[in-house]
């Protein structure tokens, strides 16, 4: 099980990241100056009545979003993934998803966490960042 803390550790190795607090929501997110690649995520009172609508309720525990590299790959990851993923009619046709974090381990928030910073990353910093670890 990952949390909040494992999030945070492990965002603010990957180069470029900062930490922000959201001015509305007062909940942490990570980011590059490129943008936003992952930020603690809660409902809104529209998602909780379209999940109500499908049958579905928000999970319990802390929610984190992350940026993805295309819708597809967000389909992919869903089904790949239904116990820890999930996404909500609000990210309909958006690159993004969320993740259960009572629901992934650490090793794998990771890798999720990598994958977005690498959509946000300078092309450059990107090609360094996999070859220091053999993945180029």
């Amino acid at each position: 099980m990952a949390t909040i803390d494992d999030v945070r550790e492990i965002a603010l190795t990957l180069p470029g990241v900062t930490e922000r607090v959201g001015g509305h929501t007062g909940e942490p997110s990570w980011r590059l100056p490129s943008g936003q690649i992952a930020w603690i995520r809660g409902p809104s009172k529209v998602d909780l009545r379209q999940l109500a609508d499908l049958g579905l309720e928000w999970p319990d525990g802390p929610v984190l979003g992350v940026r993805v590299g295309s819708v597809e790959e967000k389909a992919a990851l869903l089904a790949a993934e239904p116990d820890g993923l999930f996404s909500i009619p609000h990210f309909d046709g958006y690159p993004g998803l969320l993740v259960r974090l009572d629901a992934v381990e650490r090793d794998r928030l990771a890798e999720i966490l990598a994958d977005a910073w690498l959509v946000r990353a300078p092309v450059l910093v990107a090609k360094k960042w996999l070859a220091e670890r053999g993945l180029d």
